[in-house]
């Protein structure tokens, strides 16, 4: 042990094993006024043991299961901190698919082929040694299997459904789900029956654990977690129990009595379970500690009654439960001393006038001295509003007028004695600038010069600094700061700014600024219009208690009529800097009428305005103290709102210093149960906004009332507001809940209300949560998801829209108020009835013939009720987009395909199909097809279209028309250029050239032929997609189903581009022929 000190020092640097002193340590102090103690410092060494050799195979997992690498570091102190690496020491990336779990495992949700490695580490850092141990390397092979199978997710830790947490008041709470799947689950945290705390919880570790910190009682209840993918959703609770190790609520505080006396120590502590309290009398048992007849124990309190100078003891508290303790040492001191003043005697105090003065009186004796001042040498006891007396000896003079000075002493007696001390107190004038800055226009390269002349005490040494945009002067020779102010040489434009002058003595400072603005050339003579200057002389007359009349004398008006005045007060008292606006008069006045409040210290000021701003303020005028009184007013906004199920939480708005209308301000703060013949209980506060009443009633109205007084009395009588005790959940749950089905869509519920004695709060409404449990027509059950529709107020019934038609349904209704929901009602099941169904998912023309096509469907996606029947219509179209007669055919609900025989051979048709219920008929879905051409026609079509394309002459025909049309463009070029024109065209449509005649394919006749420029665009037909299906959303006058292909395009002046393209044909075989005009290069190719 260190000497003079109470510090063991244990070194085991030059030899020594750490365990040796493992162990519990406790300090005690004494002398022969008692022995104090220590709490119990508990010595462990610490460890970093190595790991256990094991032999590891290797992993072998199949791609897209789930998988868990443990770590099971070994046991340390403390416990080693977990990551995993691979061989070239860098660590392995995470993410939501691959992380590290809370025991130091690493999780996959499921294996991908690059998890494959055999350098999956696990290093364990001893912090406390400064060592890392390594687990052998772990090897993963992953096999790849085709198709990889999709899987719902599963959680991998914590298994069940189900589990516990305990966590300690204070400390941090961590809860972790992890989940296999896939795809990967994505986890969510909900706490049943509340919210997270906020700005206390926190998601690590990709969400995977739900992080709270500074947990308290609040904080138990259920956590869950659920893991979702696109197949399901998996989830797991965890009943967090909170619990506390004890907490001081009142720790003793030591005790200084004289003989005779009584006092009390209190300890007092909280935790979960509640703490036990036990005392030691210094350092022992209080039981068997030396008996005391002026000591009684009485729980967590000891009472002490006539206590005498044997008394004195050093007293421990200890507060106990399973998670810990708290031990505090009180000094119970019976002492009989004679008053002692600790301040130096003749102290000089120095303030400035009108300002507060504070004179100490620092004193110790037993019993307390009590503490009198008196002014000068046969001066009277000091009393009255213009002092202030503090607990600790000091006397206030909150404004010190010149008359305060002087020497005053301060007496301290108690029954063993009395003892004076003496101080001065010295009154200093004001520091004052009686000349300021005056704002300044000056030319560039001239002088400019600022005054700051002063006024100060005598006795004061002042000193003036000079400042330029509240920073200091340029490092110039430019400037040269006098006795009374700053000239400034040779102005030049980086001059320009604000320059203040300020005046510090060592009790008080004060400053004024003014602007410098350079121009670059002399102003033409002109008239010019400033600010006021400011009102000077003021004066106070007529002093009343509630009132004061201000006059002043007007500054110069600079060339703009001052419109009026604005009087602004100083309360030195209470805020003192501080200007507060008090009215506003015309220009044409210069007295007004100002009314006071009690116990404020007035000073005010007067300031100009005018059109172009407003002056600078007045000097202040001399300050006057109103009297104090008692409170005009009471506070405002009192209400009485519950916190929590047994408590009355009763606020308000505290009064402005200046509305206390005297020292001592407090509040009065009243409440009792209405409707209940009870008294008023009341209780007097100071320095708060708040009061909480304990053991109310859960939900019970109060009257609530809150008075304001101080040292002089009450305000007046103040209006009751109605408050409520706190809210808690609903007891009981709707009942009758019946269901009226109105549509296949809607529903109607209604409910009996819940007697309001129930609720045990506001009543908000109510909340139905409906759920669809399955579809009628389908028969499979699906993830219930629940809905929830709030009705405000006491409403008994609501509407259910947006339901699916026949489907089953169940719902309950709970009431809801301030403080939550109550309990559900039985869940109510219901049924809606069919509705028309949706589109067929789809329609497919396959197998065109000569006369036939063959027709196949898909169920509508959402049937809505049992199918009956499906209508077929269809009409043919030709290349004018003109319809035929209109066919209905109706089709059994189980067929899924249809022949259409008997057709039109080469003719278009167009299908509209819906499916029907037994209430109607659902929309409709359309399509086009084509029958197939007389196949006699078409082979010899083709046949000639081989030949044509093979011969010799028709290759020198095709050479010889490009030729002469290449001559035709450049003879055109040429005589356009000379400002004549060559009729192309008109040749061209009086002499057509057969072979590039475009050939009609309805009826192989010759069509007419038309240019790039022409501005008519062809007449197209229809064209369908080449796998025949439309889906269902498209629209049925869309461009495809008219013709406009994905080869049609536009040209900006609206003729058709895919005319002259060199796209192929699509081949007759298919069947799919379009009725689009072919390209002039095809058509050459079908000449016959």
């Amino acid at each position: 042990m260190k000497p003079n000190s109470g510090t063991l020092v244990i070194n085991i640097m030059n030899g020594g094993k750490a365990e040796a002193y493992e162990g519990v340590y406790q300090c005690t102090a004494r002398n022969e006024r008692g022995a104090a103690i220590s709490n119990n410092i508990v010595i462990r060494p610490s460890r970093s043991p190595l790991w256990t050799k094991e032999k590891l195979e290797p992993n072998h997992v199949r791609e897209g299961d789930s998988l868990v690498l443990h770590c099971r570091p070994p046991v340390g102190l403390p416990p080693p901190i977990i990551f995993w690496m691979d061989n070239a020491f860098q660590r392995l990336p995470q993410s939501e698919r691959v992380s590290q779990g809370l025991n130091g495992d690493l999780y996959f949700s499921n294996v991908q082929p690059e998890d494959t490695r055999e350098d999956y580490i696990c290093y364990a850092r001893f912090n406390h040694t400064q060592t890392i141990q390594q687990k052998q390397p772990i090897s993963v092979k992953v096999f790849s299997t085709k198709p990889v199978t999709e899987r719902q997710p599963v959680l991998l830790t914590p298994t069940g459904s189900t589990s516990t947490k305990v966590e300690l008041r204070g400390n941090v709470l961590l809860l972790e789900c992890i989940a296999a799947g896939l795809p990967t689950p994505v986890i969510r945290w909900i706490k049943e029956g509340g919210e997270l705390p906020a700005n206390r919880t926190f998601f690590e570790n990709f969400k995977k654990t739900l992080k709270i910190i500074d947990v308290s009682e609040a904080d138990s209840g259920n956590y869950k977690c659920i893991a979702r993918n696109t197949l399901g959703s998996v989830h797991h609770v965890i009943s967090v129990t909170v619990k506390a190790a004890p907490y001081w609520i009142t720790a003793p505080r030591n005790l200084v009595l004289s003989p005779g006396e009584d006092g009390t120590l209190i300890c007092r502590a909280n935790g979960n379970p509640k703490p036990s309290i036990s005392w030691l009398a210094n350092g022992v048992p209080i039981a068997i500690a030396p008996e005391d007849p002026s000591r009684k124990v009485d729980g967590d309190t000891i009472i002490f009654s006539h206590v005498q100078e044997r008394s004195s003891a050093v007293y421990q508290c200890n507060a106990s439960n399973e998670y810990g303790y708290l031990l505090a040492n009180a000094f119970v001191n019976v002492l009989a001393e004679p008053p002692r003043i600790l301040t130096p005697a003749n102290k000089l105090y120095q303030v400035i006038a009108d300002s507060p003065a504070l004179l100490d009186c620092a004193y110790f004796g037993s019993p307390k001295p009590e503490i009198e001042w008196f002014k000068g040498v046969k001066g009277s006891i000091l009393r009255g509003n213009e002092y202030v007396f503090h607990d600790n000896g000091t006397l206030e003079i909150p404004v010190a007028q010149k008359n305060s000075a002087g020497t005053y002493t301060c007496v301290a007696r108690n029954e063993l004695g009395k003892i004076q001390n003496e101080v001065q107190l010295e009154i200093k004038d004001p520091t004052m600038i009686i000349k300021q800055p005056e704002y300044k226009v000056i030319q560039r390269y001239g002088q400019v010069s600022f005054e700051c002349i002063i006024k100060h005490d005598s006795t004061l040494l002042p000193t003036v600094t000079w400042l330029k945009d509240n920073d200091e002067l340029p490092d110039d020779e430019r400037f040269l700061v006098g006795k009374d102010n700053l000239t400034i040489m040779n102005v030049t434009d980086k001059d320009d700014g604000t320059y203040t002058c300020i005046v510090n003595t060592t009790l008080d400072s004060v400053s004024a600024s003014a602007v410098l603005t350079v121009v670059a050339a002399p102003p033409t003579p002109a008239i010019i219009y400033a600010r006021p200057n400011p009102p000077f002389d003021l004066e106070l007359t007529g002093q009343l208690e509630r009132s004061i009349d201000l006059s002043w004398i007007p500054g110069d008006e600079n060339n703009s009529p001052i419109t009026s005045f604005v009087i602004e007060y100083e309360d030195a008292l209470h805020e003192p800097g501080v200007w507060h606006y008090q009215t506003e008069v015309p220009g044409t006045q210069t007295t007004v009428q100002l009314k006071l409040s009690p116990y404020v210290n007035y000073s005010f000021r007067v300031i100009a305005v005018n059109k172009i701003g407003r002056s600078q303020p007045s000097e202040p005028s001399e300050q006057y103290l109103t009297k104090s009184a008692s409170p005009d007013e009471n506070p405002a906004n009192v209400q009485g709102i519950g916190s929590e199920p047994d408590n009355l939480v009763i606020t308000w708005e505290p009064l402005k210093g200046f509305q206390s209308n005297g020292p001592g301000l407090q509040y009065k703060v009243s409440w009792r149960q209405k409707d209940v013949d009870d008294e008023w209980t009341s209780v007097i506060v100071a320095n708060v906004s708040k009061y909480i009443v304990s053991g109310t009633p859960t939900f019970v109205p109060y009257e609530v009332k809150v008075q304001a007084l101080n040292d002089l009395g009450y305000a007046p009588e103040p209006s009751e507001v109605i408050g409520h005790s706190g809210e808690d959940l609903p007891m009981v749950a709707p009942g009758n809940v019946q269901v009226h089905v109105i549509n296949s869509t809607l529903a109607k519920v209604h409910w009996d209300p819940v007697p309001l004695k129930t609720v045990r709060g506001h009543l908000q409404g109510y909340k139905v949560y409906y759920w669809k449990v399955q579809s009628l027509s389908r028969r499979s059950r699906r993830h219930v998801e629940k809905k929830i529709l709030t009705f405000r107020g006491n409403k008994t019934f609501g509407m259910l829209p947006g339901l699916e038609p026949y489907s089953s349904y169940k719902l309950n209704v709970r009431v809801v108020n301030g403080k939550g929901e109550g309990p559900a009602s039985p869940d109510k099941a219901f049924k809606t009835p069919e509705g028309v169904p949706s589109s067929p998912s789809f329609l497919k023309i396959t197998n065109p013939t000569l006369d036939s096509l063959t027709l196949e469907w898909g169920s509508p996606t959402h049937p809505n009720g049992v199918l009956t029947s499906y209508t077929l219509k269809f009409q043919p179209i030709n290349n004018t987009h003109e319809l035929g007669p209109l066919v209905e055919i109706r089709i059994p609900a189980n067929e899924s395909s249809l022949i259409l025989k008997n057709l039109n051979y080469s003719t278009r048709y167009k299908f509209y199909f819906n499916a029907q219920t037994s209430v109607g008929s659902g929309s409709q879905i359309t399509e086009e097809a084509v029958t197939i051409m007389d196949e006699g026609a078409g082979k010899a079509m083709t046949s000639r279209q081989v030949d044509i394309a093979t011969q010799g002459w028709f290759i020198g025909l095709m050479c010889a028309v490009a030729l002469l049309i290449l001559i035709l463009l450049i003879v055109c070029f040429i005589r356009r250029n000379k400002g004549g024109k060559y009729p192309v065209k008109e040749k061209e449509d009086a002499h057509a050239d057969p072979e590039i005649q475009p050939m009609k394919e309805d009826d192989g006749t010759f069509g007419e032929y038309s240019d790039a420029e022409d501005h008519k665009p062809l007449k197209k037909g229809s064209r369908t997609p080449s796998d025949r299906t439309v889906k269902k959303e498209d629209s049925d006058d869309s461009l495809v189903d008219y013709g406009e292909g994905v080869n049609g395009q536009f040209n900006e002046d609206g003729s058709f581009i895919g005319q002259y393209s060199g796209k192929k044909e699509k081949e007759p075989a298919e069947g799919n022929e379009s009725s689009e005009a072919p390209s002039p290069v095809n058509a050459m190719n079908s000449f016959v």
